[in-house]
């Protein structure tokens, strides 16, 4: 076995757990988590030359995740439809849903302590269509700058601000229905 085989056969076995939790952090699916992963090594693999140990190992193979990561949304989010607006208004361009937008109340503001809350709200996230979920998961999880989100998505800053503002609507609507109604 080769030196470069070596290490990376040493870098599987040290970093492929924690690899695959920032993953599927990122992604939230275990497949494609996995996959990247995979990928990740494969590329640590081909470009083992270009390491030259001036970063920790883990710091160099957590950049090429992010990188994949990149990837992996940039290419599934050009390749999803258009955003349906029928969602939102009526024929006539009108709001559907005006009783949705409920002011929450002042004891809702710890939600996020709250596990059976964040559950409802996965859920939540998992309704968005593609289209909206990439750039919520790369702005607010990830907490990459709109720059940076646009430049990934190929979005422009005003589209992306649209974007997110359509998905907080709905998700603040799916909210309203699988949460804030029933407790």
């Amino acid at each position: 076995m080769d030196k470069r085989s070596e290490h990376l056969q040493q870098w599987i076995d040290i970093y492929s757990d924690t690899l695959l939790n920032s993953a599927l952090f990122l992604l939230a699916d275990r497949q494609d988590a996995e996959d990247i992963v995979q990928n990740v090594f494969m590329s640590a693999f081909e470009s083992y030359h270009s390491f030259q140990g001036r970063s920790n190992v883990k710091t160099w193979l957590m950049a090429i995740l992010k990188n994949k990561v990149a990837e992996f949304y940039r290419k599934k989010y050009r390749h999803t439809g258009n955003i349906p607006l029928d969602h939102y208004f009526d024929n006539e361009g009108s709001w559907k849903h005006n009783d949705v937008l409920q002011d929450w109340n002042e004891k809702d503001e710890n939600l996020l302590d709250n596990n059976d809350f964040n559950s409802v709200m996965a859920e939540c996230m998992d309704k968005l269509p593609l289209k909206l979920l990439i750039p919520v998961k790369l702005y607010y999880l990830e907490e990459k700058k709109a720059a940076s989100v646009c430049q990934e998505t190929g979005l422009t800053t005003t589209n992306l601000w649209k974007i997110l503002q359509r998905s907080r609507m709905q998700l603040r609507e799916c909210l309203e229905f699988n949460w804030f109604n029933i407790s």
